[in-house]
């Protein structure tokens, strides 16, 4: 008579868990002393709409706000910019490098018509936020129902 065993499905996660962490651990074993981030990047983004405007709010950390470009032409809203690596003259030894630097350009088609001419712009603690107040049409209108 054979012996009834019991039905465990997930009992060999934790050896494939196990198995992972060491695969990741040879990983971390080699020394990449000169890894740098290059090229383009792109902040992220947040896009609000409320009655009167829309908002554009984006992360740009450690950047001159007088290094960034704000565009706005036939409905299509641009930020351009370029965070540049700082640089030291000490000798040091890297260990680490994850922070990215280059240029980058983000453009967002506006889901309403805006009045370009008041455009407001504004930066504070490494947030970009562009105010688009939308026009008159654009805004829609309420109109009141009458009883008859």
């Amino acid at each position: 008579m054979k012996a009834i065993t019991p039905f465990t499905p997930f009992s060999g996660l934790t050896t494939l868990r196990r198995e992972m962490d060491r695969l990741f651990d040879r990983f971390s074993e080699f020394e990449l002393p000169d890894l740098r981030w290059s090229g383009e990047w792109a902040p992220a983004l947040d896009v609000s709409e409320t009655r009167d405007a829309i908002v554009v709010k984006a992360e740009v950390p450690g950047i001159d706000p007088s290094q960034i470009e704000v565009t706005l032409e036939e409905g299509l809203l641009t930020i351009k910019g370029e965070k540049t690596e700082e640089k030291e003259a000490k000798e040091e030894q890297v260990y680490r490098k994850e922070r990215v630097y280059g240029a980058f350009a983000r453009a967002i088609r506006l889901p309403a018509a805006v009045d370009a001419a008041k455009v407001d712009a504004t930066f504070k603690n490494g947030v970009l936020t562009v105010t688009l107040p939308k026009t008159p049409a654009a805004k829609g209108k309420t109109i009141q129902v009458k009883a008859a």
